[in-house]
């Protein structure tokens, strides 16, 4: 089945607003639209589809609450100003949603409830009671509270996360663009829109560009990092312009809208889902290609086939695996201290002794604590 008609038969469904979708080139909130989306939205609800609904735009709500034009630099002052925003939103969609009969649930995360395994079930088992009851879940990182250790860093990363929570089918992420494109639109006239990505590769992510809207804080290279997250985790993903009344609703019907990412066949258990796309992840190390070999037969990560260690972490931090031309292969929990496999790369495991000292795992990465992202 190709990914257009897998999207036809997607019940379970998080839709990501970006905030450009949702405001005014004055960086005031697009009422119209806004009040077109969850129409959509509610429908879709009664046609028997599971919505989940992760929403930006908590600062841009309360920029426009206070009056201000711009967005300020400081963290307090940001907490703040989404303080304000966050109620000011949910008022908005509980007013529009409730004329439709859609009761709705508010989540507020941030990467301490996916980084911690208990907090990560937790927050599974809350989704998934509310979508029991027949409620739409409305997520949004809580930006009251986040600072830069804690954050997830953006709406587009979250929605992955939350994708991946509730082994969603698929992910739309409605932004200012229309898909990922083979160059600027805004700057390039021959720049195209790609229909599919089957792969997110180092070429892949060099077609990124930088961040979007002044009012957003994501660009095309963490939608992307998104997708890489979502078709690992069995979730297919679809980059989509918000503008457009009804896209949403073409998408599930197969239609050939934005750029889609298809799920990769093999889903992946809460576990390994944790492992990927929950765990910090804190280093790299790039390996050969016998190593790569290897990794995609199944088997442990070894000392041998590591070139280079990047990073600085402790035992059991996760990294990220790598192959010669950057592309990323796997994610795992590492046996070992940064310094620790500095010493040990490219050797054998009965030479670990005499390097290290110490009696050692002989696994890098133990394949049970490892999940492949290729």
């Amino acid at each position: 089945m190709d990914a257009r008609s897998r999207l036809k038969e997607a019940n379970r469904i998080v839709v990501k607003v970006g905030t450009s979708t949702l405001t005014h080139a004055t960086g005031r909130l697009n009422l119209g639209r806004i009040e077109h989306l969850l129409r959509e939205l509610a429908d879709l609800k009664n046609a028997g589809k599971e919505i989940v609904l992760v929403s930006s735009g908590a600062i841009a709500a309360g920029l426009g609450k206070l009056g201000l034009a711009e967005k300020p630099t400081d963290i307090p002052k940001k907490q703040a100003i989404a303080a304000i925003g966050q109620g000011v939103l949910m008022h908005i969609y509980e007013k529009i949603f409730a004329e439709y009969g859609v009761t709705i649930g508010q989540v507020l995360l941030t990467k301490e409830n996916a980084v911690r395994h208990h907090q990560y079930l937790h927050s599974r088992d809350a989704l998934l009671a509310l979508l029991a009851m027949g409620a739409l879940p409305i997520i949004n990182e809580n930006d009251a509270v986040s600072v830069d250790e804690i954050k997830i860093g953006d709406n587009d990363n979250l929605s992955a996360v939350v994708a991946t929570l509730i082994d969603a089918d698929a992910l739309i992420l409605l932004t200012d663009i229309d898909g990922l494109y083979t160059a600027n639109p805004s700057t390039d006239p021959s720049a195209t829109l790609i229909p599919e990505v089957a792969e997110i590769t180092p070429e892949v992510r060099a077609l990124a560009g930088g961040a979007g809207s002044s009012l957003g804080t994501g660009g095309m290279a963490t939608k992307l990092e998104a997708a890489q997250v979502a078709m690992n985790a069995g979730t297919s993903m679809v980059i989509a312009s918000g503008s457009e009344d009804g896209n949403v609703r073409r998408i599930l019907a197969g239609e050939p809208i934005g750029t889609v990412f298809p799920a990769k066949e093999s889903h992946l258990k809460v576990r390994k889902s944790w492992i990927a796309f929950g765990k910090r992840l804190v280093g790299e190390l790039v390996v050969d290609a016998g190593c790569r070999r290897a990794l995609e037969r199944g088997s442990s990560l070894l000392a041998a086939g590591i070139l280079s260690v990047e990073g600085s972490f402790d035992r059991g931090s996760a990294v990220r695996v790598l192959d010669e031309s950057g592309q990323e292969i796997a994610r795992g929990i590492v046996n070992y201290k940064d310094e620790e496999l500095s010493r040990i790369l490219g050797h054998r495991t009965e030479e670990f002794q005499e390097l290290l000292g110490t009696a050692t795992e002989g696994e890098v990465i133990h394949r049970d604590n490892m999940v492949l992202m290729i």
